[in-house]
């Protein structure tokens, strides 16, 4: 399971959010430059890297983005404000090595599908859920889907993956949000990521054993200290299996 030790910027800090709300945005006082490089120095193959700011229209932390994938020595999945092909194209050339899609998937899926055929294997798409609806333009908006519609309608798409968020869960519901995510993995042609749901390194060991499960997105856990990188890094890795001895 690959695991995707993982970064929240607003207004140029690293932030992590309760059930979305950005107005109640918990700061923590790093080096966002200096926190990537660490996720590749402890073993991390990936990183993921959400711009909130770029949600709202506003590229005050574009600079430090550039820097971060620059410099963090792994390649950075990103996402934050990607409403159109000229926004997912840029950060590709700058670097970026997936750009993740929720809101421009709903309101433009043709443009989305043309973009993973152009890009395969560069494109994630999110799928954000909140009262059994895929939620849109940072977590305030309902949608039209259900997310078992939504991921059928993408179904032929060369995603480089699905991430999966129950916004309603968020940490406090880690057995419901579980079922979600295990349900919809099973309809799921492209492999899922889940976020927002571990805390403790036996989270990431149960999601391990959840079918089309391939990854999962670890911020607060870390910024909190529940977890270490390295921990979590351990549990995903698979176990080995018993081998008899030859005589």
């Amino acid at each position: 399971m690959m695991i995707y030790p993982t970064m929240e910027l607003k207004d140029g800090r690293c932030v992590t959010l309760d059930k979305g709300r950005l107005d109640t945005a918990m700061i923590w006082h790093v080096d966002p430059v200096a926190t990537a490089s660490s996720f590749a120095a402890d073993g991390a193959e990936w990183m993921h890297l959400t711009d909130f700011d770029a949600i709202e229209g506003d590229n005050r932390n574009a600079e430090l983005v550039e820097e971060i994938i620059r410099t963090a020595g792994i390649p950075v999945q990103l996402g934050g404000g990607m409403r159109s092909r000229e926004h997912v194209e840029h950060w590709i050339d700058k670097g970026a090595g997936r750009v993740v899609v929720g809101t421009l998937a709903a309101q433009d899926p043709e443009m989305v599908r043309m973009l993973t055929r152009l890009y395969p294997d560069q494109i994630v798409l999110a799928v954000d859920v909140w009262e059994g609806q895929v939620m849109t333009d940072g977590w305030r908006q309902a949608g039209s889907f259900t997310p078992e519609a939504f991921i059928e309608a993408f179904a032929d798409c060369p995603f480089a993956g699905i991430i999966i968020t129950d916004i309603e869960s968020d940490m406090s519901d880690v057995e419901a949000q579980l079922g979600l995510i295990a349900g919809l993995a099973e309809k799921a042609r492209t492999p899922v990521i889940a976020s927002g749901v571990v805390r403790t390194a036996d989270d990431v060991a149960r999601l391990k054993y959840i079918g089309s499960v391939s990854g999962a997105l670890v911020g607060r856990a870390l910024f909190r200290k529940t977890l270490t990188l390295a921990e979590a890094l351990e549990a995903g890795t698979p176990n080995r299996e018993p081998v008899a001895e030859f005589r």
